[in-house]
């Protein structure tokens, strides 16, 4: 008989009430795929261990850590490692690729939602939502006055990074006539000018920019990028909004220069700390707006990327080399040359 080709799925990726946080759809890829059983992981994890490594041909991961410390000495059964989502700065990459493990992720599916929350973010703080809010709440109706908003027509939108989510934002904030500026050592200037934004240095973008927007990946080169000489360079009446990864921003240096008046305010869907702490002084800055790392988690967004990431997980059960492989060099490993027949030598 032939042993099933199995899936463990973290137990985060479901709500409260037991439901795929991402809709049931997107299962039917795994129950259509012959040879394939699923299940659940029992246990809530926060870093995946040994025992699953070795219990599963693949795992689809949300929030947990996968590190050098989730592999036994034995050769892990695992074959594959799904991110649920685009980010993988909590994968031990180099670690997946010297045991054979194909590391993925969904690019594609991420790119509408957080452009969407970015631009949301940038309109919530040019209009003053969130202090609006709280003096109709706490009957500081007449105040409003003292709270005017600015509009965005003419204003300049500062991109640092110009990858997928970076142009995705850029044709969004065409409707709004917004000025685009875009920092990125790696993006083609023909690419970004096509999609109305101008490549410039990170100093030239914070410098100019009215609305600062992370969007680049969190890597050692990345880590800390804005700290606190680069907020000296921005506009006192300049916003920064993050919805990348929270260490991308030294967040003490950040406290320093909002609590200085610095700049304007700020909107943070990550954190250097996450869960954030509660004593955090960020949280009780009337000018920053905070969410729980979640923004952009909403039907469209979970949707197309389980569609995505169980997809993958499907086509390597099947013998295929999925599209959105982070690491390729793993393809050349023998575990996974072996597993694909060879195909993916020309892929590595």
């Amino acid at each position: 008989m032939t042993t099933p080709f199995r899936v463990g799925l973290t137990r985060d990726l479901r709500n409260a009430a037991g439901e795929p946080t991402f809709g049931a759809e997107a299962l039917a890829r795994l129950d259509q795929t012959p040879g394939l059983s699923w299940e659940y992981i029992a246990e809530p994890v926060s870093s995946i261990t040994p025992a699953l490594t070795a219990r599963f041909d693949a795992l689809y991961v949300n929030s947990p850590r996968v590190g050098a410390d989730s592999f036994g000495a034995e050769p892990p059964r695992v074959k594959l490692i799904a991110r649920h989502g685009v980010g993988y700065d909590s994968v031990d990459v180099a670690t997946l690729s010297a045991r054979g493990v194909l590391l993925t992720n969904t690019p594609d599916a991420v790119r509408r939602p957080v452009a969407t929350m970015a631009l949301t973010l940038v309109l919530a703080l040019a209009q003053k939502l969130l202090i609006k809010d709280k003096l109709t709440r706490s009957g500081r109706w007449n105040q409003r006055v003292e709270h005017m908003g600015q509009g965005l027509t003419g204003k300049t939108l500062g991109l640092v990074g110009a990858g997928g989510i970076g142009l995705e934002t850029m044709g969004l904030a065409r409707a709004f006539d917004l000025r685009v500026l875009a920092a990125d050592p790696y993006a083609d200037a023909q690419v970004v000018a096509a999609r109305g934004g101008t490549l410039v240095p990170l100093d030239t973008l914070l410098r100019e920019a009215d609305f600062v927007v992370l969007a680049c990946l969190l890597n050692p080169a990345t880590h800390h990028l804005i700290n606190a000489p680069r907020l000296a360079l921005m506009k006192p009446s300049a916003y920064l909004i993050n919805v990348a990864r929270g260490p991308i921003v030294d967040e003490t240096a950040l406290i320093a220069c909002l609590q200085a008046q610095g700049i304007a305010g700020a909107a943070l869907d990550v954190f250097e700390q996450e869960p954030v702490a509660s004593d955090n002084p960020l949280l009780a800055m009337d000018n920053v707006i905070v969410t729980p790392h979640s923004l952009c988690w909403t039907d469209e967004c979970f949707g197309a990327i389980a569609r995505s990431g169980l997809g993958a997980v499907a086509d390597v059960c099947g013998h295929t080399v999925p599209t959105h492989v982070v690491n390729r060099e793993a393809l050349a490993h023998p575990v996974l040359r072996q597993w694909f027949g060879g195909q993916g030598d020309s892929l590595v």
